[in-house]
């Protein structure tokens, strides 16, 4: 791994200012392609990722979410509910991946033995070393992440989400907190529907304790500073919709906008879109 700088920072003196870069075999590369091909077409044809997963999977994209959200607030709306949304963002999703989960999730995709043995060569017992201008570090093992850049690491995490996502959905349920998810790879959305501002704040808060909880459990943390609180309505006049407390699950307290950026869409209350 190459060490660089990332550009248009005022000071260096932070580990996040810089950034490592892995070299990969081009030839690498093409092999990568391949298998991603066969894997995408595996999960999906035995409806394993979950539905509300948009990312990392092939013929999806940011505009399916973005349909998909709108089309939920319609639909509240059609019913005399308001639409209201949390936003969260894992923490170095790419870096942080357990190595040996990916592994148990493919057989329990249902995939054969060999898929699973050639991820488990293709991740377990990886190793590297840094080089920072002329100065190399020794080889050292990777046993956590995976490449950012690797063709395979989408599907990767989207088949890493999938338990995760299973699992919150149950947990919801039987804790009657009527929420709904929408994930495009590490970017997630809870989405509840009320008539009442502060009773939707109240299932957004459990909502959001419990996948704080469970992501911790899968070696994940949210990033508390990128979560938002957004809320959709046709009413006229003034909105001044409560503020949203957080902190009791170390998030922040959270105040509603006039509109929202979410995966390139700029959201106004009543979907204006101007």
């Amino acid at each position: 791994m190459v060490v660089i700088l990332k550009p248009n920072k005022t000071m260096y003196d932070q580990p996040k200012a810089f950034q490592p870069i892995v070299f990969l075999n081009t030839l690498g590369k093409l092999i990568e392609k391949v298998i991603i091909e066969r894997l995408q077409f595996m999960v999906a044809s035995n409806d394993f990722i979950h539905l509300s997963q948009l990312g990392g999977l092939k013929f999806k994209s940011t505009t399916d979410a973005g349909v998909a959200l709108t089309h939920i607030v319609h639909s509240g709306w059609a019913k005399g509910k308001l639409t209201n949304t949390l936003t969260f963002d894992i923490s170095q999703f790419f870096p942080s991946l357990n190595h040996h989960l990916p592994i148990l999730i493919l057989k329990k995709a249902g995939l054969e033995p060999k898929v699973s043995s050639f991820f488990t060569n293709y991740l377990i017992m990886r190793k590297t070393s840094y080089l920072w201008n002329d100065l190399s570090s020794p080889s050292f093992t990777v046993n956590i992440g995976v490449g950012q850049g690797s063709a395979l690491s989408p599907i990767l995490l989207a088949l890493y989400l999938t338990p995760l996502l299973y699992i919150l959905e149950k947990c919801c349920i039987n804790l009657k907190i009527p929420v709904s998810i929408l994930s495009f790879v590490d970017d997630g959305l809870i989405i509840t529907q009320n008539k009442s501002l502060d009773i939707s704040n109240s299932h957004l808060f459990c909502s959001y304790n419990v996948l704080s909880k469970l992501l911790d459990s899968f070696g994940l943390i949210v990033k508390h500073v990128k979560t938002e609180v957004f809320h959709f309505n046709r009413l006229h006049g003034a909105f001044n919709p409560p503020l949203l407390d957080l902190s009791l699950t170390g998030g922040p307290t959270l105040r509603p906008k006039d509109t929202w950026k979410y995966l390139g869409f700029i959201f106004d209350r009543k979907l204006m879109f101007h």
